[in-house]
C-alpha cells in the first residue's frame, strides 16, 4: 500500500523518485501540524505533510487495558536519557495524530491572566506576546474544529476562572454520570465550584461516542475521540491540496548558502533516503522532537543549531508539574464507567491562605487494575481500583534555561529537568486530600509523574517579539529563518496550568491565516 495519502490525485510534484516539491512541507502531524494542514486545506497551496509513523490501527487492542498499559502495545517512541544516562521511554506516540490519538481529550483554555506576566512561589511566570483576546477568536474555532463539550454557566456556580468568550461552546457540557453527580454535590458543599470539564468527543444522537472506560490513555476504536487525525487531517486530505507522506522521518534541515531560508528537508523514507523542497517549512514534531532537530541542522551559519541566534533552542522545557491522586472510599463501590467529566480550579489563582497560584484538579479516565504497579497482587489492585476516584492534579512548570533539550554524541535525545515551582504543586496535592477526605474518602494516595511523563511538552522555542530572548515571532515564525515556522507546543513562554492541546490548535489556526503563512 502506498504511503501517500490523498482524496484526488496528488497536487504536489514527485520530481524523481527520491524527491518532492510543494509550497509548504509540514513535519509532523499531531495537533499543531494536522490543524496547519486544515487551515490550508482548499487555499490552493501545495501542502505535504511528513509524518514518521503509521496510522494506528482501530483493533480489539484499543480497548484493552492490559494491551494498553501493561504491555505498552502503542508505545512507538525511541528511548531518551537524562544528563546522568538513565534511559526512559517517554509518553511520546509517533503515529498519524501524533500524541492526541492516546491524550485525554481534555481541551480547555488557557485562562486569560495567563497570557500576562504571574508571580508564583517559585518565581515569575513571563508575559506572552500576545494577549488573550487575539487568540480567544481562534479558540472559538478550534471548539468548533474539535468538538468541544462544555458549559458556561451562571455567575457564581460555574468555573470562577473561565475567560471571557465570544459565544457558547459548539456542544454542551458532558453529563455527569450519578456517582461523579454526588461527587459534585459533596463538593460545592464545602464552598468549591466544580465545573464540567471542557471534553473533545463526538457525542450525541447519532454519533459515535460510547462513553466507554476507554477514552483517556487509550486509542478511540471508534473514532469519536477529537484526536488530531480524526477531526484536522483527514478533513484536510479530502481537499484537493494536502497530501500526506507517512512512514517519513525528517532527519535534518539545510538552509540555503546565506543562511536565511530553509532550502531543503531530508528524511527517510522506509530506510531510503528522500528530500523534499518547498517554499516554506512547518515544524509540529512537538516541542522537544522540533528542538532536536533544529540542534541535529546545525552547520556553519547555524553551528548551535538551526534559528538558535537567541541560544534559546531547546532551552526551557516546561512539562508541567503532574501528580495521580487516587482516593479509595472502602465503603462504597465506584461504578463509573465515563469518569473524565469534572474539574476544579478554586486553587488555580491562589491557594485558600495565600496569594500565589496553586493549580488545576480534573477527574481522570477510570483507572484500572492492569494500569497498576504489577508488583502489587491483582485481588488488592482490583479490589483498590473499584472503589477509587481517580484525579489528574496539575501546577504550572516555570520557564527554566537549564531545564533543555540536548543531543547526544549519538544524535540520542537527552533530557536535563530539575521540576520547580513545586512548593506550590505540594499545597495543591495537600488542598486535593483535604477536599476528598471531607467528601467521604479516608483513603488517598498520590504520585507525582517522573520526566517521562512529557504529554504536555512546551517552551523549547518560545515565541516573543524581541528576537535576543525569543526564537519565534507572535506568529511562530523564526526570526532568522523567514520560511521556518515552528507550530507546537514549543512556542509557549509558559506553561499555565491546564492542559495545552486546545492553545496549540489555535494558535496553529492563528499562525496559518492572515499575518502568517498565507499573507
Amino acid at each position: 500500500m502506498t504511503d501517500i495519502w490523498a482524496a484526488t490525485a496528488p497536487p504536489l510534484v514527485a520530481a524523481g523518485r527520491d524527491h518532492y516539491e510543494a509550497d509548504i512541507v509540514i513535519i509532523g502531524s499531531g495537533a499543531g501540524g494536522a490543524t496547519t494542514a486544515w487551515a490550508l486545506a482548499g487555499s490552493g497551496a501545495r501542502v505535504l505533510v511528513l509524518e514518521r509513523g503509521g496510522f494506528l490501527p482501530r483493533e480489539p487492542e484499543n480497548w484493552s487495558p492490559r494491551a494498553v498499559f501493561a504491555e505498552q502495545l502503542y508505545h512507538n517512541a525511541e528511548a531518551w536519557r537524562t544528563p546522568e544516562g538513565r534511559r526512559f521511554v517517554s509518553s511520546s506516540h509517533y503515529y498519524v495524530g501524533g500524541t492526541t490519538k492516546v491524550y485525554g481529550a481534555s481541551l480547555p483554555r488557557l485562562r486569560e491572566s495567563d497570557f500576562g506576566a504571574v508571580e508564583h512561589y517559585g518565581g515569575t511566570s513571563p508575559a506572552w506576546p500576545f494577549g488573550y483576546r487575539e487568540l480567544e477568536p481562534f479558540y472559538a474555532e478550534a471548539e468548533r474544529l474539535y468538538r468541544v463539550h462544555g458549559w458556561h454557566g451562571s455567575a457564581g456556580s460555574g468555573d470562577p476562572t473561565a475567560p471571557p468568550r465570544s459565544g457558547p461552546f459548539p456542544h454542551p457540557a458532558v453529563e455527569h454520570e450519578p456517582y461523579v453527580a454526588d461527587l459534585e454535590r459533596r463538593l460545592r458543599g464545602q464552598g468549591l465550584h466544580p465545573h464540567p470539564l471542557e471534553l473533545g468527543i463526538d457525542l450525541g444522537p447519532g454519533r459515535p461516542c460510547l462513553r466507554c472506560g476507554t477514552c483517556d490513555g487509550f486509542p478511540c476504536r471508534v473514532g469519536a475521540k477529537s484526536d488530531a487525525e480524526t477531526r484536522a487531517l483527514r478533513p484536510a486530505l479530502r481537499r484537493g491540496n494536502v497530501r500526506l507522506l507517512t512512514h517519513a522521518r525528517v532527519t535534518r534541515l539545510d538552509t540555503d548558502r546565506a543562511g536565511r531560508a530553509v532550502r531543503t528537508v531530508h528524511a527517510t523514507h522506509r530506510g531510503r533516503p528522500i528530500t523534499v523542497t518547498a517554499a516554506r517549512v512547518v515544524l509540529s514534531a512537538g516541542a522537544i522532537n522540533s528542538a532536536a532537530l533544529l540542534l541535529r541542522s546545525a552547520n556553519d551559519q547555524y553551528p548551535d543549531g538551526l534559528a538558535n541566534g537567541s541560544g534559546l533552542v531547546g532551552r526551557n522545557l516546561m512539562l508541567h508539574n503532574n501528580s495521580v491522586v487516587v482516593a479509595v472510599d472502602p465503603r462504597r463501590r465506584n461504578p463509573v464507567t465515563f469518569q473524565k467529566t469534572l474539574a476544579v480550579n478554586d486553587f488555580y489563582h491562589h491557594g485558600p491562605a495565600g496569594r500565589y497560584p496553586l493549580g488545576n484538579l480534573q477527574l481522570m479516565g477510570k483507572v484500572r487494575a492492569e494500569m497498576l504497579p504489577p508488583r502489587l497482587p491483582h485481588g488488592l489492585r482490583s479490589g483498590l481500583t473499584g472503589h477509587s476516584l481517580d484525579w489528574w492534579v496539575m501546577s504550572e512548570d516555570l520557564p527554566d534555561p537549564r531545564n533543555r533539550v540536548t543531543l547526544a554524541p549519538d544524535g540520542q535525545i537527552v533530557l536535563r529537568r530539575e521540576p520547580n515551582n513545586l512548593r506550590a504543586h505540594r499545597e495543591l496535592v495537600r488542598q486535593a486530600r483535604r477536599m476528598l477526605r471531607r467528601a467521604g474518602y479516608p483513603l488517598v494516595f498520590a504520585r507525582r509523574m517522573g520526566i517521562d511523563a512529557t504529554g504536555h511538552q512546551c517552551g523549547t522555542t518560545v515565541a516573543g517579539a524581541d528576537e535576543a530572548r525569543s526564537v519565534l515571532d507572535p506568529y511562530c515564525r523564526s526570526h532568522q529563518l523567514r520560511n521556518l515556522y515552528v507550530v507546537d507546543g514549543g512556542f509557549f513562554p509558559s506553561s499555565a496550568a491546564v492542559n495545552p492541546t486546545l492553545t496549540i490548535v489555535a494558535q496553529a489556526l492563528r499562525t496559518a491565516g492572515k499575518g502568517g503563512l498565507l499573507d
